[in-house]
């Protein structure tokens, strides 16, 4: 049975827990094992989380997890794209699975909740058939 982790952003917390129970309900669909949960502050800190996950010889893929909502600024587009970049390269690094589950970037409020379970779902399955 394959071993992900689950990398979970903290800021929007409430939502994220929703996300993180849908992932861990698909995982078990699939046939996979939770092994990893990490939370961290926000969207930038998640490729470090990764990496670190990645380098583990019992973790076969991960899964990231959160909300990168519109602002007033670029703020959050310029961070969607450089996390979608980093994730990327470290899966192609580690030649492991990385799935995206980040809604965004400049998603807004009300596109939140139709897409919570949906995205993080979508992640664990995008993973389960790299695997």
């Amino acid at each position: 049975m394959p071993n992900i982790g689950i990398v979970l952003g903290s800021f929007h917390k409430e939502v994220g827990e929703r996300m993180l129970q849908e992932a861990k309900a698909a995982a078990s669909d699939h046939g996979l094992t939770v092994t990893d949960e990490v939370l961290v502050p926000g969207s930038v800190e998640k490729p470090l989380a990764v990496k670190r996950l990645l380098l583990r010889s019992d973790i076969d893929a991960v899964v990231t997890l959160g909300i990168i909502e519109r602002g007033e600024t670029k703020h959050g587009f310029v961070m969607g794209q450089t996390l979608m970049d980093k994730l990327v390269e470290l899966q192609l690094e580690f030649m492991k699975p990385v799935g995206l589950g980040v809604l965004g970037p400049e998603i807004l409020p009300e596109q939140v909740e139709p897409r919570l379970e949906k995205y993080a779902r979508a992640a664990v399955e995008a993973v389960h058939a790299m695997l």
